[in-house]
């Protein structure tokens, strides 16, 4: 049976941080790959994408580009609405009969899991990996796994803003990530 991860997200832009939390999960969950899927409306928060889809996922392709076992997964940009975890689960369970998946979550979604669709459903469906972040305590009543992994104060809102006020990111983002913003002028206004 195939161990797939995922990693959710708006991805507005990806970072290091994402890299980092997703080869930390892929080691110490021994899974095959990590799916990095961009979602289409977050339905915890309001769709405040700065970006097109185009230009995420252009983005995000080249974040994963150098590691083999990192792949971009559209399922929830194929879909028109909110992106609610359990519809991309299923349709997922459907097209990967074979594979058990793993959901990787920040601590700011465990301590909100209690408020996610289905939940109980979900659970048959899915192992969530919960990965540590500043300021959120990994507490929950749900089965979750835990990893830990490097702190890391990087944010895509910091990016964004760094872009705007002409500031460096170099370091935050892979190289070819940043140099695709800074030709299209991304975020710069």
């Amino acid at each position: 049976m195939k161990r797939i991860g995922i990693l959710g997200g708006t991805f507005d832009p990806p970072h290091l941080g994402h890299l980092i939390i997703a080869n930390e999960v892929l080691h110490a969950k021994a899974l095959d790959e990590i799916w990095f899927m961009p979602n289409q409306e977050p339905p915890h928060k309001e769709k405040s994408y700065f970006l097109s889809n185009e230009d995420r996922i252009a983005l995000l392709r080249k974040a994963v580009s150098d590691h083999p076992q990192f792949q971009v997964e559209l399922v929830e940009l194929e879909r028109k609405g909110p992106s609610y975890t359990v519809d991309t689960i299923k349709i997922l369970h459907e097209r990967e009969k074979d594979t058990k998946f793993f959901f990787i979550i920040g601590a700011d979604m465990v301590e909100y899991l209690h408020k996610w669709r289905d939940i109980d459903y979900l659970l048959d469906l899915v192992t969530f990996v919960g990965v540590k972040r500043p300021d959120y305590e990994l507490t929950t009543t749900y089965p979750v796994d835990y990893v830990e992994i490097p702190e890391i104060g990087i944010s895509s809102t910091l990016i964004r803003e760094r872009m705007k006020n002409g500031k460096t990111i170099k370091y935050l983002v892979p190289e070819n990530v940043r140099t695709y913003m800074e030709e299209n002028h991304l975020y710069e206004s």
